[in-house]
């Protein structure tokens, strides 16, 4: 290879791979039918930095790409000319898309997942979605139930619900670290993640979850009514010290230590790991409400990919101690 290659994508319908690279080009090879011989087909000059994603579609005989120099490009594959491209306001690091509808999920190093409807030689921006605090590191779509799931350096997965058209944003929260790769298997409605912590996170798509809620402004706590530090009036009024705002997770109130002092999973808002409520919440939430909906797996190395066959129900990691593993997942997919 002429440079250092960064990502690939391979059809095995066709046998094409697309492979690329640090210098902005992608290299399309046709892998022989007995996977022993690489015969070049076509480099497409796409970028002018490093590939970051590339992505052929067999429906349209599109090569779809990104870059660290900030831009989304497509190709044609038969004829090798660009069609088009789009300008980010990051550097993009997942991209999906929908065949039905054209639509390209580009996320960014900003945290955003930018929504974008291709054309034959256009594109027009459809919405930005907004929920990360950390880079997009991972995307996965669903073209069934029509639900995209993002995760990101904040530790958190959202599943955003773009086909209900009913503006949903469902948090999951299952790991330590980032999260390093996502994957959905339809036919059990599960979605698997994979993260930095070494965690392989099989989640229950199957049950009805719901919104985490706002969190509240206030200048005192909404249970004790207490001042909080920046409230100098009624610190002066009431001649007490001010106290630290927390927020419950469950009701997204603003309430004190004291009146917040227990701590709760909240399984159907995807908080698997015990979280902050407020008192009166923590004693409304049922033991069966604290079910897990998710199953944890320590994958014993700090995973940088994931890859998931469904038809055999192999996952494939690749750790940044330099190991690869193969995990039969039917025993947890099923």
């Amino acid at each position: 290879m002429p440079a250092p290659c960064s990502c690939m994508s391979f059809n095995p319908e066709t046998r094409r791979l697309s492979v690329g690279m640090d210098n902005g080009a992608i290299s399309e090879f046709i892998v022989s039918e007995d996977y022993n011989k690489l015969t070049p087909a076509r480099t497409y000059q796409a970028h002018q930095g490093r590939v970051t994603v590339v992505l052929f579609v067999l429906e349209m005989e599109w090569i779809l790409s990104t870059a660290q120099d900030k831009t989304f490009t497509w190709h044609c594959s038969e004829s090798g000319q660009q069609l088009g491209s789009h300008r980010t306001t990051a550097w993009v690091s997942g991209l999906q898309f929908d065949v039905e509808t054209r639509h390209a999920f580009v996320g960014d190093q900003s945290g955003q997942v930018t929504i974008l409807k291709l054309e034959q030689d256009t594109c027009s921006l459809v919405t930005t979605l907004k929920g990360h605090t950390g880079s997009v590191t991972a995307l996965c779509w669903d073209p069934v139930q029509r639900v995209l799931f993002s995760g990101s350096s904040d530790h958190s997965i959202i599943m955003w619900d773009i086909g209900g058209q009913k503006g949903t944003a469902i948090e999951l929260q299952g790991h330590r670290e980032k999260v390093q790769g996502l994957c959905y298997a339809p036919h059990t409605r599960q979605l698997i993640s994979c993260g930095a912590d070494g965690g392989i996170v099989v989640w229950n798509m199957d049950v009805t979850r719901e919104e985490t809620p706002e969190w509240l402004d206030s200048d005192s706590c909404q249970k004790c009514e207490q001042p909080f530090f920046w409230n100098f009036k009624q610190m002066w009024d009431s001649k007490k010290i001010g106290l630290r705002q927390h927020h419950c997770r469950k009701c997204g109130q603003a309430v004190c230590g004291k009146c917040s002092s227990k701590r709760s999973t909240i399984p159907l808002m995807g908080f698997e790991f015990e979280v902050r409520v407020c008192d009166s919440c923590h004693e409304s939430i049922t033991d069966e409400e604290r079910a897990p909906t998710a199953t944890f797996h320590d994958s014993k190395h700090s995973i940088v990919y994931m890859h998931y066959e469904p038809t055999r129900g192999y996952l494939l990691t690749s750790g940044s101690d330099k190991v690869i593993k193969l995990w039969d997942m039917t025993p947890v997919v099923s």
